[in-house]
């Protein structure tokens, strides 16, 4: 099943920001009805139809919601390509949030290493 059609369940009030990033593929007149209802704000990217290209203004909001979301999606790929990253083996929860807590980790820390040596260079 398509992870659009799981909207709702991605949804969590104890999210410090109010706005939605998705692609075209979760734009749908129910999804932006569910996100209004439980006050979130759609910045889902728009699409355009067959004879009816998007407008540059449209083109332009949907590059910059893609850069933001680029950005997120970025990390999520990276940690689950690195060796390990796809499967979760524990037996817990807690164990279940370690093991990803520590994935985060190692992606800060490469990152960091990444930065310090372009701002060497």
């Amino acid at each position: 099943m398509h992870d659009s059609r799981l909207l709702e369940a991605l949804l969590d009030k104890s999210n410090t920001s109010k706005e939605v990033f998705g692609d075209s593929a979760y734009r749908s007149a129910e999804a932006e009805e569910k996100l209004a209802a439980r006050g979130f704000r759609s910045r889902i990217c728009v699409r355009g139809t067959r004879g009816r290209p998007l407008s540059k203004a449209r083109v332009a909001a949907n590059r910059a919601k893609s850069r933001i979301r680029a950005r997120i999606e970025h990390v999520f790929g990276t940690q689950e390509t690195a060796p390990g990253g796809r499967i979760l083996r524990t037996i817990g929860v807690v164990r279940a949030r370690l093991k990803i807590g520590l994935q985060n980790l190692v992606y800060n820390i490469r990152r960091l290493a990444t930065l310090e040596r372009m701002a060497t260079a």
